[in-house]
């Protein structure tokens, strides 16, 4: 898929990618299930066999099998609307469906590679029309020249006006070393053809630059934008890159980063500590579980954490394993409050469900769910336009210089 969302479709979710194959003893129809309601009772039994709540909502989990199974169901769509209303009894907005489409778009947000153009896309509010948000560093669409704000007039000659997002990802879609031709219009109305040969794209989730600040301060700015399988690999690189560059101090931007793999929040709190517990995981038997930093830490320099409301998740994971580690302190808004571990599994005909399987607790024990995390330092959020974030016109950024260039003259005296 040669594109990303500019709004990701979810909010802060964090994954243990998994399958699940099982059976259950009990509660089989005498009759034959259609391919159907095979899916349905497949869903409901990866819910009954991992789901946190055993009460399952303070309802009888296998009546709303029962129920779900009572009328016929002709198609697929009728079985995803059947599934969709099995899991909302449960009032858990993180445990839900997804259709193939969303399931696939799911993986790639979380595997960090994608086959395809490299394109992020998104369709202008005002005009309607898709429009290019910026292409993917490195990707066939940046090396073809394709700028942001192009709009994309037709794919392969097929008018984009009334596709949605996933249809004009799908139909830029395809094989590596295939070719796509897109019309793009410019500014005034230009139009220009390109044609773009798919390959393979690597999702790098950080960006990376040293800052000196007048003081003499050299500040390794970070921005994390999500949790997908290349972000510790690619953050590791961060750090070792400006450390040798003489950064002293570090600022790591993780606001509105919506979360992503557990594993990836775990292994960037690695990074930044020597030694104590990243985070605590409760299963529904309330079996606790921990995981721990080993050391040694890529850098021991200053660190603020920046966060805001749309601060989720693995994000929430990593910036409370900083703060209640003292080894960084947060500057911003509270973020978003969500507790849960979700894993993802995966239903026969490439459906997938999103099942909250655990919670997590910060080091000192704090149940973050719904409350979130406070940060050391207030500063509220102000409208900014992309280009301002971590400029002289962002204000918590801002903050997060003041209170380094004064932590390094306390250190100094």
């Amino acid at each position: 898929m040669g594109f990303m969302h500019k709004q990701v479709f979810r909010v802060g979710l964090s994954f243990l990618v998994a399958f699940w194959l099982g059976f259950c003893s009990f509660c089989q129809p005498a009759t034959a299930l259609t391919e159907q309601q095979k899916l349905i009772s497949e869903a409901w039994r990866i819910v009954n066999r991992t789901y946190l709540d055993e009460t399952f909502n303070h309802q009888n989990w296998a009546v709303v099998r029962q129920k779900a199974l009572e009328k016929p169901i002709k198609d697929d769509q009728t079985a995803y609307t059947v599934i969709q209303k099995m899991l909302k009894s449960l009032d858990d907005p993180f445990t839900r469906f997804l259709n193939p489409e969303q399931y696939r778009s799911l993986q790639v947000n979380t595997s960090g590679e994608l086959t395809g153009v490299g394109l992020q896309i998104a369709l202008n509010p005002e005009t309607g029309k898709l429009e290019v948000v910026a292409p993917i560093s490195g990707s066939p669409a940046e090396k073809a020249g394709i700028r942001p704000r192009d709009r994309i007039l037709k794919i392969e000659g097929f008018s984009t006006e009334n596709l949605t997002l996933d249809e004009a990802a799908t139909r830029m879609r395809g094989p590596i070393g295939s070719a796509v031709t897109l019309l793009i219009e410019r500014d005034a109305g230009k139009e220009l053809e390109v044609q773009l040969v798919r390959d393979r794209i690597s999702l790098n989730p950080v960006i990376a630059e040293l800052r000196t600040s007048p003081q003499g301060t050299s500040i390794g700015y970070i921005r994390l934008t999500q949790f997908n399988a290349n972000a510790p690999m690619e953050l590791a690189h961060a750090i070792s890159s400006l450390e040798k560059k003489g950064a002293n101090a570090y600022i790591l931007d993780l606001r509105n980063n919506p979360g992503g793999l557990l594993q990836a929040g775990i292994e960037i709190a690695r990074l930044w500590l020597n030694s104590g517990t990243v985070v605590y995981t409760v299963n529904r038997q309330g079996v606790q579980g921990s995981f721990d930093a080993f050391g040694p830490a890529l850098t021991d320099d200053p660190l603020v954490v920046l966060v805001n409301q749309g601060t989720a998740s693995a994000s929430e994971i990593l910036a409370g394993a900083l703060q209640d580690n003292k080894r960084a302190l947060l500057v911003g808004e509270t973020t978003f409050g969500k507790g849960l571990i979700q894993s993802l599994f995966e239903l026969s005909n490439g459906a997938g469900l999103a099942v909250t399987i655990a919670k997590y607790e910060t080091p000192n024990h704090h149940d973050i769910n719904k409350l979130g995390i406070k940060p050391d330092m207030q500063i509220p959020t102000e409208s900014i336009t992309r280009e301002q974030v971590g400029t002289e016109a962002d204000t918590q950024y801002q903050a997060a210089v003041q209170l380094l260039k004064k932590n390094a003259v306390v250190a100094r005296g």
